[in-house]
């Protein structure tokens, strides 16, 4: 479909925060090694007792810096691999020849990951995609990858969190391990899927979107269900990390990252905190993805706020995502617009509102209670069919002393096919 129109101003703002986000994760590797050098630092500081009954932490110290090297080995074949939806030579006051210039602003563009990866006689990459505003990619696993040393990039320390969380969220969704948080969340979503679409056509398979989709899993997973599932994701830190697994990879556990070196605090053993984890889980190739799986990128407002998706998808689903919103009644106006009359919306998630605390002046977060947010459902015309808490967690370590647990709401709710 065709998106609004941007002006030049904003897609300078896009562009740019895209070369952001990339030198983030380009500089994931210089962030967790200060980390270990602070280790050292403080190891140091202590008496030649103390160190006596700790000889072993030196030795953990430089396993740390291999598992960074492992992880880092990752992201960059993940960046060479990303193909920008956009132009990233628009932006008319960066000079893209100056090398200089690209590093002291963090700044980095298509063709400079390009020329790193032939300069290390790595192929180009392939990557299927629709250029509009919400830049859509068709989900065909495939691969090929390769590694080049990467220059040192500035952005701030928060932004490096982020790359650290999205290593957290590769293994809710795509490692063994976080099979029991998808059990968690993602089991009952799809169990109840099943029972509301119990006919499905592979000629006219059903709707699904899944707005706030992360890194993939689960709308991968009502894909092989036999829906046509479209992922809707805001944050090109899960679109980058989303489009390498299902694009650009091709056996079991063909990689591994480190995803709970980042922190000392609550580890049962120094074992635990440096054990890998094998990604991704299933063979992408044979998973019987539906004809028609997509990816879209794009705030979900704007996407699907368009006239031209109202009443166009049989089921939504969201999970961990009504939360998200600077108005969540906006988010279910726009759910119960974009449905079929009769179609479904099922939620599970809590309602830990992103932006109640960091919101600046020209901006706003509406935080409702769980009963207000189910006024508003019935105001834009949803009938409440089933209503459950499910026990969570979210992107947790299961060996972890700290636990943070979810009583989320879990309820399908059904627009009704002609107004009251």
């Amino acid at each position: 479909m065709e998106g609004p129109c941007h002006s030049r101003e904003e897609e300078i703002m896009e562009i740019r925060s895209l070369r952001r986000i990339i030198s983030a994760y380009l500089n994931y590797s210089d962030a967790a090694l200060a980390d270990v050098k602070r280790y050292e630092r403080s190891f140091k500081k202590l008496s030649s007792s103390h160190k006596a009954l700790l000889p072993h932490l030196p030795s953990k110290y430089q396993s740390l810096r291999r598992c960074i090297s492992i992880n880092a080995n990752f992201i960059l074949n993940m960046i060479q691999a990303f193909d920008p939806p956009v132009d990233m030579s628009l932006d008319a006051d960066f000079d893209e020849h100056s090398n200089t210039e690209m590093i002291g602003n963090g700044q980095l563009t298509a063709s400079d990951l390009k020329r790193n990866a032939e300069s290390e006689n790595c192929s180009e990459t392939e990557q299927s995609t629709c250029h509009d505003d919400s830049y859509c990619s068709e989900a065909i696993p495939s691969s090929n990858t390769c590694a080049n040393s990467s220059p040192s990039l500035n952005v701030p320390l928060v932004d490096v969190d982020k790359v650290r969380c999205i290593i957290r969220n590769i293994v809710r969704d795509w490692a063994l391990e976080g099979k029991k948080e998808r059990e968690e969340c993602y089991k009952p979503i799809l169990e109840e899927l099943q029972r509301l679409f119990p006919d499905r056509s592979a000629d006219s398979p059903p709707h699904c979107l899944v707005p706030g989709a992360g890194l993939g899993r689960l709308a991968l997973e009502i894909s092989c269900l036999g829906f046509l599932s479209q992922g809707n994701e805001f944050s090109y830190y899960m679109m980058i990390c989303s489009s390498f697994i299902l694009n650009y990879t091709e056996a079991v556990g063909q990689w591994t990252i480190y995803p709970w070196i980042h922190s000392n605090c609550n580890s049962l053993s120094d074992e635990d905190q440096l054990r890998p984890v094998q990604i991704p889980d299933i063979h992408l190739a044979s998973a019987g993805i539906t004809e028609g799986f997509s990816m879209c990128a794009g705030d979900f407002v704007e996407v699907y706020g368009d006239a031209r998706q109202e009443g166009t998808w049989d089921a939504v689903v969201t999970c961990f995502f009504i939360d998200t919103a600077h108005n969540v009644a906006e988010y279910i106006k726009i759910i119960a617009k974009i449905l079929k009359p009769g179609g479904v919306w099922i939620n599970l998630g809590p309602l830990l509102y992103h932006f109640a605390e960091s919101y600046g002046p020209d901006e706003m977060s509406l935080e409702l209670s769980l009963d207000d947010v189910k006024k508003v459902s019935f105001h834009y015309g949803f009938e409440l069919e089933m209503e459950k808490t499910v026990a969570t967690t979210y992107t947790s370590n299961p060996r972890s002393m700290m636990q943070v647990k979810y009583n989320a709401a879990f309820w399908t709710m059904r627009k009704r096919r002609t107004e009251a």
